[in-house]
């Protein structure tokens, strides 16, 4: 029992705080070891960190921009190239319609110039017929006079 009083003075003299210079003094370390921290390591840290997210903005800002700026081309070009085929389908109409016509010109022509052979040939073959019965009724008369002539010569002689 005689060392019960001295572990209860051991106890009372170095308890969990000890309100002795110990205590400013190293509250005096940890506030010279934060400031120590905060400007050699927490500070560079920081700014790095700082850059770093600034980077990561601007690097969003400037790809969401280029994003934008190509959306808008797409839609553009989109539009020139539907543009362009509306001008080629209207271009391809125009020639069909040119060429339709071109060829309906053609076949009118073939067919007056058919109608004008035609005509031609019949006008030839009604001149030549003209022309044949006209032989034909001068050859007749040139054989009847010549059997008239006969006959009436054998007519004379009997």
């Amino acid at each position: 029992m005689i060392y019960l009083p001295l572990l209860l003075a051991e106890e009372i003299e170095g308890g969990l705080f000890d309100f002795n210079g110990t205590l400013p003094l190293m509250a005096l370390q940890f506030l010279t070891l934060m400031l120590l921290l905060n400007t050699i390591f927490y500070k560079p840290v920081t700014k790095i960190l700082d850059d770093r997210d600034e980077y990561i903005r601007t690097t969003l800002t400037t790809a969401s921009s280029m994003l934008v700026k190509a959306d808008e081309l797409a839609a553009k070009y989109e539009e020139d190239l539907s543009e362009a085929r509306r001008d080629a389908q209207a271009k391809i109409a125009a020639s069909q319609k040119e060429a339709q016509s071109i060829v309906s010109e053609d076949i009118k022509k073939a067919q007056m110039n058919a109608e004008k052979l035609i005509t031609e040939a019949s006008k030839q073959l009604n001149i030549q017929k003209e022309e044949a019965l006209k032989t034909l009724e001068d050859q007749v008369d040139t054989l009847s006079d010549q059997i008239k002539a006969k006959l009436l010569s054998s007519q004379s002689l009997k």
